[in-house]
């Protein structure tokens, strides 16, 4: 939890309030791909070196000893890569065993997919190519999420839906992180598209995960993914405004306000 409090405030709050049993597994998968998207944005690491690790990832989560395996792999790069990786191990024997394969394929296909658009130095040209991109670091986490809702307590959950909440997570965050991204030489904005388009297809995605949530019955599913969602909510009407970031105090009103 001390972890996931420095890595995600929008996180840490509605995953601090679930239930034991769910609590460790959907910390555990937050961790875990908090761990590999720390590779995939590194100012520091090359794009081989970004590749070669991500495809270690891959191989480690396949493999009959991950601890080992993602030790000896992150040995090299000790003092470049943040706390949070380093403890990938940490994150995966955290999950309850009888989850942990779900949440183990899922990283594994993230590290392996973020491998491939690292390759593809994230040339992004079409809304159909931020679409794939937009799965594979966020839509996916939808996907799992939904697995772990049917494991814990049998919530059944629209699959494309699910995809669109965490596709529309990771729209805000494109539209945030703009300036940054640029910076360093990525830009994930499709050819020709401005704020306004990005921002359409953030509130495209926002909407079908209103629709997600709406599906769901009154349990930690629910109370989950009320929080983040409505956060992204109000996040895009800030930047709309013209605004950058909300507050802490503001997104402790909003919380408080859902709960």
């Amino acid at each position: 939890m001390t972890m996931l409090q420095k890595t995600s405030r929008t996180f840490y709050i509605p995953i601090s309030g679930l239930v034991s049993g769910l609590r460790e597994a959907v910390s555990s998968g937050y961790l875990c791909m908090r761990a590999i998207d720390e590779i995939e944005d590194h100012p520091e690491l090359s794009e081989p070196l970004k590749v070669k690790l991500l495809r270690g990832v891959d191989a480690a989560f396949r493999s009959n000893n991950l601890a080992a395996e993602t030790e000896t792999l992150f040995a090299p790069y000790r003092d470049k890569l943040p706390e949070v990786t380093l403890r990938l191990h940490e994150w995966a024997a955290l999950c309850p065993v009888s989850i942990a394969p779900t949440v183990f394929r899922y990283t594994a296909m993230m590290a392996d997919q973020m491998a491939d658009w690292a390759e593809r130095q994230w040339i992004i040209r079409t809304e159909s190519d931020l679409d794939r991109y937009t799965y594979s670091v966020a839509g996916m986490v939808g996907e799992m999420l939904s697995e772990l809702w049917l494991w814990f307590d049998g919530t059944k959950t629209d699959r494309n839906k699910a995809i669109a909440f965490g596709r529309g997570l990771q729209a805000v965050n494109i539209l945030r992180n703009r300036a940054e991204d640029l910076d360093r030489g990525v830009d994930f904005f499709p050819k020709g598209w401005e704020f306004k388009d990005m921002l359409q297809y953030t509130k495209r995605n926002l909407k079908i995960a209103d629709d997600y949530i709406a599906d769901l019955k009154q349990g930690p599913a629910l109370k989950f993914c009320k929080i983040p969602l409505a956060l992204a909510h109000a996040t895009t009407k800030l930047l709309s405004a013209g605004g950058s970031k909300l507050s802490r105090d503001a997104v402790m009103k909003i919380v408080s306000q859902i709960r």
